[in-house]
């Protein structure tokens, strides 16, 4: 059975949310989680009926957002080192977090390696279209400045994640750019698109409207621009969401017309809700690390926990290894 280690301590809201969202994810799926963090606080938040099926391993220090991800190496009494350990010494088969993202990352791929072949780890985010599927976009944060083989790297890994995790059958590729036409990017996407060209599935240059029309299955740029996607993103979802809401609240006309169209407005909050998705896997490590958001509440955690187990689940890693070697191999 797939065992689960989460950082109960990681997140704004203190451990509240994350026991509650893992004891929402046992009422669905058969697993096993611990929980990583301190036993006073996450006992009395912790039903009777569950604690049979919850293991704690205690964590006497918390990685506050406001500190360095280079000092995560030496904290290794902080609950996001131990959970990390956990899956470095077999006891875990993924590890499950919503505090100092820096942290985890750092961690994940100092503690427990990369994967063969694998030059950088990419974070990968899933993005809502207009289609009945989502899109992948990597990387959205692990690596500030890439080179364009990390790139082509992050090609290969997302295509075998929208393969493994979404079954999609060839999926498309797209290289993130200022225009569809060869000629457009600048050095770093230039030199990305000549090393693609003739891969299998990668249709060339890709708009940043091609990440939410549904056109595109995997969207790969370098980790400074991916965040700047993602930050950008749920800025827009959040404005767009406030202004519908002050729209009906001002016209009696709107309040009307929201209740028609009620069931309209709920998958689109759906769509737009972080929360459906539960956080970002870092792809390319051993083992598998979901990187959740800060403001994670129950369901977001419920979701990365679902996310981390279909990870291990679907054999995305030796996916990517086999995948990395044929590459390797066809350029010799």
């Amino acid at each position: 059975m797939v065992k689960i280690a989460i950082d109960a301590m990681g997140g704004d809201f203190g451990p509240e949310p994350i026991i509650e969202g893992c004891i929402q994810a046992l009422k669905q799926k058969l697993f096993i989680p611990i929980l990583v963090g301190k036993k006073s606080e996450i006992l009395p938040l912790l039903p009777k009926r569950y604690r049979d099926k919850i293991s704690i391993v205690e964590a006497d220090d918390v990685i506050s957002m406001h500190d360095a991800a280079t000092d995560a190496l030496k904290r290794t009494e902080s609950s996001i080192y131990k959970a990390i350990e956990l899956v470095k010494n077999g006891e875990a088969h993924g590890v499950v977090s919503a505090g100092h993202s820096g942290a985890t990352m750092t961690l994940a791929t100092l503690r427990l390696g990369r994967l063969k072949g694998v030059l950088r780890p990419a974070l990968v985010a899933l993005m809502p279209t207009k289609t009945s599927r989502k899109s992948v976009i990597l990387d959205v944060g692990a690596n500030v400045d890439s080179k364009p083989e990390h790139l082509v790297q992050f090609a290969v890994m997302g295509g075998c994640y929208a393969e493994d995790m979404f079954k999609v059958q060839n999926p498309s590729i797209g290289l993130l750019a200022n225009g569809e036409e060869d000629s457009k990017g600048n050095e770093l996407t230039k030199a990305v698109f000549k090393l693609l060209v003739g891969y299998k599935g990668f249709k060339g240059n890709v708009e940043g409207s091609d990440i939410f029309n549904g056109s595109c299955d995997v969207i790969v740029c370098d980790g400074f621009v991916g965040n700047l996607v993602l930050k950008a993103s749920e800025g827009v979802a959040s404005t767009i969401s406030g202004l519908i809401k002050d729209y009906i609240r001002k016209s009696p006309i709107a309040i009307t017309g929201a209740l028609l169209m009620r069931k309209v407005f709920v998958l689109l909050k759906k769509q737009m809700d972080y929360a459906e998705i539960g956080g970002a896997p870092l792809i390319g490590i051993q083992g598998c690390a979901i990187v959740s958001h800060g403001k994670s509440n129950p369901k977001a955690i419920k979701n990365a926990i679902f996310q981390a187990i279909g990870y291990v689940d679907t054999g995305v890693n030796e996916h990517i290894v086999e995948r990395l070697e044929a590459l390797k191999n066809k350029e010799k």
